[in-house]
């Protein structure tokens, strides 16, 4: 049995996309950003699916699954998981955040920052506990030379 996530990343992201949508398009009001900001909004909304598929692409070259919770016979090294731990999971708060400064919406901030710290303080906790068990030595080797966000 693999690491005890609750829930599925990926579904929660595209059903917090959905509330951020609604609740921030009806309710709350836009707060008008830099026209710079906006185009690295758009950057990101580009960028965050060429990490997610290039990270899941990974999983299936190594005859992995991506799903969280699943057993894992092999740590995955190499491509995008030689700059990142969880790039599959950066990809998803990058896109939030790329909505965000895209499309002002303030939900897709805020949104941004609660997957971030349920991903960052519940799903990888779990996940690396998980992780050192099964591989000990070359796991924590493996955290000393790739850090768990791209920059910490």
């Amino acid at each position: 049995m693999g690491p005890e996530v609750k829930g599925n990343p990926l579904h929660i992201s595209v059903y917090l996309l959905i509330a951020s949508y609604i609740i921030g398009e009806f309710i709350f009001p836009k707060y008008p950003l830099f026209y710079l900001l906006n185009l690295f909004g758009v950057f990101l909304i580009i960028v965050s699916p060429i990490i997610f598929f290039s990270s899941r692409n990974a999983f299936y070259a190594y005859e992995e699954n991506p799903l969280p919770h699943t057993e894992t016979d092999k740590i995955i090294k190499t491509g995008i998981y030689a700059y990142s731990r969880n790039p599959i999971y950066l990809s998803f708060v990058l896109f939030h955040f790329g909505m965000f400064l895209t499309f002002e919406n303030i939900m897709n901030f805020l949104c941004s920052l609660g997957l971030f710290f349920w991903l960052n303080n519940y799903v990888i906790i779990e996940e690396e506990k998980y992780l050192s068990k099964k591989f000990e030595q070359e796991f924590s080797r493996y955290c000393q030379s790739v850090k768990k966000w791209i920059f910490f």
